[in-house]
C-alpha cells in the first residue's frame, strides 16, 4: 500500500497486517489526528462465547484504544433475532431472548480482558442494539429509513448475490438484516458521535450501507474499515481446530487447550500471527518468524504464551507451558490436560468409545482409523487393538490417551 498514514492507529493497522480496505484513508486519518474518535464493531450473540475467529477484530479495538481512541463493542441483542445472511448458505437458527441474553453475558467476559471499560475519554462502551431496535415502529421505520435503500443495489452486494446465484432461498427477514446494521451505524453516530465502523471484509457491503444511510439522514461524514478474512497457510479458516471451535471463554475451552492451539501453529503462519495476535514489536515478530528448525518451536511457544497471557493471564500461560513441556519432554502426565472423569457405571468401556468421549476423535470411525494408522497411544505406548475394553481396574490410576504427538487427554475414575 502506498498510503503513508499520519495517525498511530492506521499506521499500526497497516504495519501489523490488520487492514483489508477503508472507505476513505485520507479522511479517516485526518479525523484520527484531530482528536479522540469513537469506533465500533458489532457482535451478534449467536453463541455463549466468542471464538478465535473473533480475536483479530478484538485486537483491532484494543489497538484503537491504545492509540488514544474510544471503542464500542456493540452486542447484537436486536440483530441476532434476525440473523446475518452474509456468505451463509442457509438461514441461522433463530434464538429466543433468554438465550440471546445468556450469550451476551458469556461474551462480555472476554471483552473485559482486552478493553478498559471506564469513564475516561477513551473508555470502552458496551452497548446493545436492542436498545433502539426493539422499540422501532415498523411503518415509521419503512418511511424514514427504508426509502433510502435501493433494492437493486442491495441485490448487487456480494453476500446477497452469492446466495441468489446458487439459487438458495434468502428470506425477507434476512434481507432486512443489512438495513438494521446500517441503522445501527446511524444511531451510534447520532447518540455517541461514532464515526467509524470496523469488521471483517465480509461486512464491507453492510458497512457501506450504514455510511450511505448516515450521510443521507444526518449529512455526517463517517468511515468504514475492514480486516482481511484470516486463513491459515494451508487455506483453512482461522479459528477451527480438529475438535471444533476454539472458544475464548475458559469454561468452554481450557487455557491449556487454548495455549496448545497456538503452539501448534504452522511454521509459515508464526510471523503473521505474532503481529496480529500479540503486542510484541514488529521487528521482534519478524525476527521470530524467520527462525529455523527447533528454534521455530520456541517462537511458537512465545506466540502461545503471549496470546494466552492476554486472554487468561500470565499464570495460566506459564502453567500451560510447564504442562506441555512435561508431557512432551518427559512423557509425563500433566495436571492441566483435558480430563475425562468416568464413574463405575461407565465401565467397562471400549477404547474406541473412550477416544471419542475424551475429544480426541469426532466419531468411532475416526477413532478406529487413528488406531489403524498407529496414531493412538495409551500411556505413551502404541495402541494397536481397536477392540480393547477398559475396566474399572485399569483406571485405578489415571491413564493418558494420545492422538498423534500433540493431542492428549487424561481418563480417570471419579
Amino acid at each position: 500500500m502506498n498510503y503513508h498514514p499520519k495517525s498511530d492507529f492506521i499506521a499500526t493497522m497497516i504495519e501489523r497486517g490488520f487492514l483489508a480496505d477503508c472507505t476513505d484513508y485520507q479522511g479517516l486519518d485526518d479525523a484520527l489526528i484531530s482528536g479522540v474518535q469513537t469506533a465500533y464493531i458489532g457482535y451478534d450473540a449467536t453463541a455463549q462465547s466468542l471464538h478465535v475467529g473473533h480475536l483479530m477484530n478484538i485486537m483491532v479495538l484494543r489497538w484503537l484504544q491504545k492509540t488514544g481512541h474510544k471503542p464500542i463493542t456493540l452486542m447484537g441483542g436486536g440483530t441476532t433475532k434476525v440473523g446475518d445472511p452474509s456468505f451463509r448458505s442457509d438461514e441461522r437458527p433463530l434464538l429466543g431472548p433468554e438465550q440471546i441474553d445468556a450469550n451476551i453475558a458469556g461474551m462480555k467476559q472476554v471483552f473485559a480482558k482486552y478493553l478498559s471499560y471506564d469513564d475516561s475519554d477513551t473508555g470502552a462502551l458496551m452497548l446493545n442494539n436492542a436498545e433502539w431496535l426493539d422499540s422501532l415502529n415498523y411503518l415509521d421505520f419503512l418511511r424514514d429509513i427504508g426509502r433510502h435503500f435501493s433494492v437493486n443495489r442491495m441485490l448487487s452486494f456480494e453476500s446477497v448475490k452469492s446466495r441468489l446465484d446458487r439459487e438458495q432461498s434468502l428470506s425477507f427477514l434476512e434481507f432486512n438484516y443489512m438495513i438494521l446494521q446500517a441503522y445501527d451505524f446511524l444511531e451510534l453516530n447520532r447518540r455517541y458521535g461514532c464515526v467509524l465502523q470496523m469488521g471483517g471484509s465480509d461486512q464491507w457491503g453492510n458497512i457501506v450501507n450504514g455510511i450511505d444511510l448516515t450521510r443521507r439522514v444526518l449529512d455526517h461524514e463517517i468511515y468504514g474499515l475492514t480486516t482481511p478474512l484470516l486463513t491459515t497457510s494451508d487455506g483453512r479458516k482461522m479459528g477451527k481446530s480438529q475438535g471444533g471451535a476454539v472458544w475464548l471463554n475458559g469454561d468452554m475451552l481450557s487455557p491449556y487447550e487454548f495455549w496448545q492451539f497456538w503452539r501448534n501453529t504452522t511454521d509459515a503462519d508464526v510471523g503473521r500471527f505474532l503481529k496480529i495476535f500479540t503486542e510484541l514489536p514488529v521487528d521482534e515478530c519478524d525476527r521470530l518468524a524467520v527462525l529455523q528448525g527447533s528454534e521455530i518451536n520456541e517462537a511458537k511457544i512465545r506466540l502461545a504464551n503471549e496470546v494466552t497471557t492476554l486472554l487468561h493471564g500470565a499464570e495460566a500461560a506459564s502453567t500451560a507451558e510447564a504442562t506441555a513441556r512435561e508431557v512432551f519432554e518427559k512423557g509425563g502426565v500433566g495436571d492441566d490436560l483435558p480430563t475425562l472423569t468416568l464413574t463405575e457405571a461407565d465401565t467397562p468401556i471400549s477404547i474406541v468409545q473412550l477416544i471419542v468421549k475424551s475429544g480426541l476423535a469426532k466419531s468411532g470411525k475416526e477413532a478406529k482409523r487413528l488406531i489403524a494408522e498407529n496414531g493412538a497411544k495409551l500411556d505413551d505406548a502404541p495402541l494397536t487393538d481397536a477392540g480393547l475394553m477398559i475396566d474399572a481396574g485399569a483406571l485405578s490410576s489415571p491413564i493418558k490417551l494420545s492422538a498423534g504427538k500433540k493431542r492428549h487427554a487424561l481418563v480417570q475414575m471419579g
